[in-house]
């Protein structure tokens, strides 16, 4: 090995990039104080990414950082899975060994993934959040390792990267929170092109506020002067540095090259080809020296000293010789452990290999094969079966190559490298047809890759654990879907189905029609359900196997999804009969959990919650997270629909937690914390509901789960009176959750929430035609909890908008529809009871009578519930009916009781109308001293002047600006001055906001008719 050998193409001082390195510095100095940093660095091929980074780790270490840096390597079907994070997690295990291994410890066996000396890796994950919970356990690693102390993690050469490695570097740049961690990355920004992959990456981070890019430039002029004066310590000629500069423009590698090309040894003249120009130092060396480089260009972005030794095939002395050589020459130097070489530049390395002949570079990838099957132990452990792979392939021999593609493979599999593991599925299908029959024939499918796939005991024959293309493709299927390459997941099992014969093979097409029906969901092209209908056809009337039984879970699940029905608990219940026959034990538990959550939709709870808990607990000793954490959204998630929110929260809390410890936080654990907020809102404890929902944003990576969460969100900020940020978290749940193909319990919450916020802001056609829309749509069974609060909301804006011309044509067959919804609907759980109650109190009053026995009634059904908000509101309600009625005295105790719970919640709306009732009644609220009676104002104890009440009655009455001057006689300009007063006096953020309270207080009723007071 050779470590000092002295080389003179390169500057010794440090040329500028000044305002960059300020840059970096200043992302120091902020981790240092304990908050994250990411640094991007792009620039194209040559122009000194590398010594800006070599430059400022140096600094670092100097400010007594703890620096580890990890190269993205250029070799197998997509890289090696995670090389980067591989190698400086391998840096700061040498430099923090004791430390390290103790904030990992009871992970050992899920990030030996990533880093190999922490042990064997343990089972494999059964499902995509298996890779989620690898990205989180490391997160959580860094920000151990730096709590108190500095890191900088440095990745070099992100255009190399695999899918799985750009996967975590976007997780972990999404995610860390804490510790003093600064991750600085480099990439080659002309290599870019707009199909590489990274471009997408990139995009990515243009979003992340937490992510600083820097674009590195060329060289100026004097800049060239100076790093040409460091190379040949001297001051150049000015005429060399204008045609260097010219030659470069202003490029620092190719500015060393050209300064070597003339100088002594080196060649003569300027090549005017740029790979001739990176070939001059290469062609100058002695013969072996130039075999050897050509040996090095072949075997990766390094190689190891013994394995190169096996393939160049030359006496060690010789060896020794031609490698000082070409060190010496600034071609190779040694690798930062020590072990091997690496080219000093990865574009000399490129010219080498894009100069060799036909037919070498077969050979040498074939010589490296050899070697390495021949002394594995040539390379680490975890490159070993990739690397192998990769010269196989480029060796051009299909039946050595498909083995070990399948092999490498495999090993991504394991270690959660999803991207390239489909990849090399991919290349092991390329190569499938040049492979030779006897080849097959010793090819065997590795059993639980597919999940419940058939070879698993479904079929009989001996021949059946032979791999076959299908197994391939399902393989690759279920690599995309954890991978998140969608399209690819649904267009592979696209490819299965057109191949497959039905008939002679149903098991197969019903798994890929299952997958199918996933990929459908996941892209927003369906539900779903017309492929599982054909997967379900496929395996009805064969023999019992996991297959069949993961099916009819899948269906099941869809019909728990969409439409409770007895159909679904009978699928669910074959479901669970025919996984417990034959073994399928986690299939049988998904199914326990779905048919439960059945139960619970079409029958009282308590049934339902017991079967939940025993999941629960058997899932516990499973050691499934996966299996665990879905029974825990569930449970919760029951638990809220029928009205247990204060046990919905607690349980939520448990399985965020449990989550959490198993390194699912930011996959369901983000989702059972929206359930909890969920809870939380319906408790009252709005406080606690908005912390707990940013911390599940904060976790939050599915657009799903940040899709819930924004509707949650809505929902707070509208109860609380913030019309525009309600609005803004509805317009952020579209975004996530899309407008088309929608789940029953997110199409009508959101309609819900468009329903209420439209008769807040007045614009009571909108909150109809959507209830309408909705009320068309249907409320199958399972899906009460949601529908009864839509249609007492949709009750409520009818009832609002009496008096308003646009909205009288219609009422009467609008009521009729909402009428009958609500009759096609089961009050089978209390709080749907008390729901129902609640729409009918509304319907009378959007009849145009409020009736406060009806009231009086949803009152006493809210009273044992923990629905704090409703309870005000139905109070409120029977204090204004009973106002109407003359009964100001009855009235007292339910507009007190609402107004100190509307204070208590902070719901503004609700609060003002409460005063505003009380004020017009003349009712004192709470224990304030007595006064004397006073007349009711004409403006209904709005503080409004005459003029004032003059203009609302017209803003209510739907006129502009320039129509009020024309009525009342006065400028334009004067009736803009009068609205602007009216709103700021009332409150509210616009006319339409000011129409509706006016008409909801009852201030300016048509002549005829007769309206109460609403909120």
């Amino acid at each position: 090995m050779l470590n000092s050998v002295h080389t003179t193409s390169v500057s010794p001082v440090f040329i500028g990039r000044t305002t960059e390195l300020d840059v970096l510095t200043s992302a120091l100095a902020r981790a240092e104080a304990g908050a994250p940093q990411a640094l991007v660095i792009g620039g194209e091929a040559g122009v000194g990414k590398t010594r800006l980074l070599e430059e400022f780790l140096s600094v670092a270490e100097a400010a007594q950082a703890v620096t580890a840096l990890g190269a993205c390597l250029e070799i197998g079907a997509d890289g090696l899975p995670y090389a980067s994070v591989v190698g400086a997690l391998r840096s700061l295990h040498r430099r923090l060994g004791p430390e390290l291994e103790q904030a990992a410890l009871g992970h050992e066996e899920e990030l030996a993934r990533l880093l190999p000396d922490l042990g064997e890796v343990g089972r494999e994950a059964a499902e995509e959040s298996g890779r989620g919970r690898l990205f989180e356990l490391t997160v959580d690693l860094l920000e151990k390792l730096s709590e108190h102390r500095t890191i900088v993690l440095a990745i070099e050469d992100l255009h190399w990267a695999g899918r799985s490695t750009r996967d975590l570097l976007s997780f972990l740049f999404r995610s860390v929170q804490r510790g003093r961690l600064l991750v600085v990355a480099t990439y080659r920004a002309d290599d870019i092109h707009r199909r590489h992959p990274l471009r997408p990456f990139l995009a990515e981070l243009e979003r992340l506020r937490a992510v600083e890019r820097i674009d590195l430039p060329r060289f100026t002029r004097d800049e060239v002067e100076r790093q040409l004066s460091g190379i040949l310590r001297a001051t150049p000629e000015h005429s060399f540095v204008s045609q260097v500069y010219q030659r470069s423009e202003g490029n620092a590698f190719f500015v060393e090259e050209l300064a070597c090309s003339i100088g002594s040894g080196c060649g003569v003249g300027i090549s005017d080809s740029l790979r001739d120009l990176l070939l001059v130092r290469v062609e100058a060396l002695p013969e072996e020296a130039q075999r050897v480089v050509r040996v090095a260009a072949e075997g990766g972005s390094s190689v190891e000293y013994p394995l190169l030794a096996a393939v160049a095939q030359l006496p060690e002395d010789d060896l020794i010789e031609a490698l000082r050589a070409a060190v010496g020459a600034s071609i190779l130097l040694p690798t930062a452990d020590g072990d091997g070489y690496r080219f000093r530049h990865a574009l000399v390395r490129e010219a080498v290999g894009d100069d060799l002949l036909p037919g070498e570079r077969s050979r040498l990838n074939r010589r490296y094969a050899e070697a390495l099957e021949a002394q594995p132990g040539l390379v680490r452990k975890d490159e070993r079966v990739t690397r192998l792979a990769s010269y196989w392939y480029y060796a051009n021999d299909a039946d050595k190559a498909v083995p070990a593609v399948l092999a490498a493979a495999f090993s991504a599999r394991r270690r959660s490298a999803y991207g390239e593991q489909l990849a090399l599925l991919e290349r092991a299908m390329e190569l499938w047809e040049s492979v030779s029959e006897e080849t097959r024939e010793g090819l065997r499918y590795r059993d639980g890759a597919a999940e419940v796939y058939p070879p698993c005991g479904c079929y009989s024959d001996s021949e059946d654990s032979r791999l076959r293309y299908l197994d391939m493709l399902a393989e690759a299927t279920v690599a995309a879907r954890r991978g998140g390459s969608r399209d690819r997941a649904y267009t592979l099992p696209k490819r299965a189905l057109r191949l497959i014969d039905a008939t002679e093979d149903p098991l197969r097409a019903a798994w890929f029609w299952t997958q199918r029906s996933r990929a459908v969901v996941s892209l927003r092209r369906g539900d779903g359900r017309a492929e599982l209908l054909k997967a379900r056809a496929l395996v009805d009337g064969l023999p019992p196997s996991a297959v069949q039984a993961d099916v009819l879970s899948r269906f099941a699940a869809w019909e728990m999804l969409y439409q409770a029905t007895e159909e679904g608990v009978r699928t669910a219940e074959e479901a669970v009969r025919l996984a417990r026959q034959v073994g399928a034990r986690e299939v049988e538990l998904h199914a326990r959990i779905t048919l439960a959550v059945l139960h619970s939709h079409l029958e009282p709870a308590e049934r339902a919650l017991q079967e939940l808990d025993e999941v629960i607990a058997e899932a516990k000793t499973s050691h499934d997270p996966d299996l665990l954490a879905r029974a825990y959204t569930n449970i919760s998630s029951v638990m809220e629909s029928v009205g247990l929110s204060a046990r919905s929260a607690e349980v939520a809390r448990s399985g965020a937690a449990v989550a959490e410890q198993h390194g699912l936080a930011r996959d369901s654990g983000a989702f059972i914390v929206g359930n909890l907020v969920e809870a939380l809102i319906s408790t009252g404890e709005w406080d606690e509901a908005e912390k707990q929902s940013a911390r599940g944003r904060d976790w939050a990576r599915a657009e799903n789960t940040l899709g819930s969460l924004a509707t949650h969100d809505a929902e707070l900020a509208l109860l609380r009176g913030d019309l525009a940020r309600a609005e803004e978290f509805l317009e952020r749940s579209w975004e996530n959750l899309g407008r088309k193909y929608l789940e029953p319990q997110q199409a009508i919450p959101m309609a819900d929430l468009v329903v209420r916020i439209s008769r807040r802001t007045g614009r009571f056609a909108q909150a109809r035609a959507t209830a309408l829309e909705s009320i068309e749509a249907g409320f199958p069974p399972g899906t009460e909890r949601y529908a009864w609060p839509l249609l007492f909301h949709a009750a409520q804006a009818e009832a609002d908008s009496i008096g308003l011309p646009d909205a009288e044509p219609g009422r009467a067959d609008v009521l009729a529809r909402i009428h009958a919804a609500a009759d096609g609907l089961r009050v089978t759980a209390p709080v749907w009871q008390a729901w129902a109650y609640m729409a009918e109190a509304e319907l009378t009053r959007a009849g145009g009578h409020s009736d406060a026995a009806l009231w009086c009634r949803a009152v006493a059904a809210l009273e044992p519930l923990e629905r704090p908000y409703q309870l005000a509101t139905a109070r409120f309600r029977q204090a204004e009916a009973l106002v109407g009625a003359g009964d100001r005295e009855g009235a007292q105790e339910p507009l007190s009781q609402a107004a100190q719970c509307a204070e208590r919640l902070g719901a503004a709306h609700l609060r003002r109308e409460i005063a505003l009732l009380a004020e017009r009644a003349r009712i004192l609220l709470g224990p304030r001293e007595p006064r004397a009676a006073e007349p009711p104002s004409q403006d209904g104890g709005l503080g409004l002047t005459r003029r004032e009440s003059e203009v609302l009655r017209l803003v209510a009455a739907g006129r502009s600006n320039r129509q009020i001057a024309e009525e009342l006689f006065i400028s334009p300009k004067t009736a803009s001055v009068h609205v602007s007063n009216i709103l700021a006096k009332l409150g509210v953020g616009g006319r339409g906001e000011a129409a509706a309270l006016a008409h909801r207080l009852g201030l300016f009723v048509p002549h005829g008719t007769t309206h109460t007071a609403s909120a």
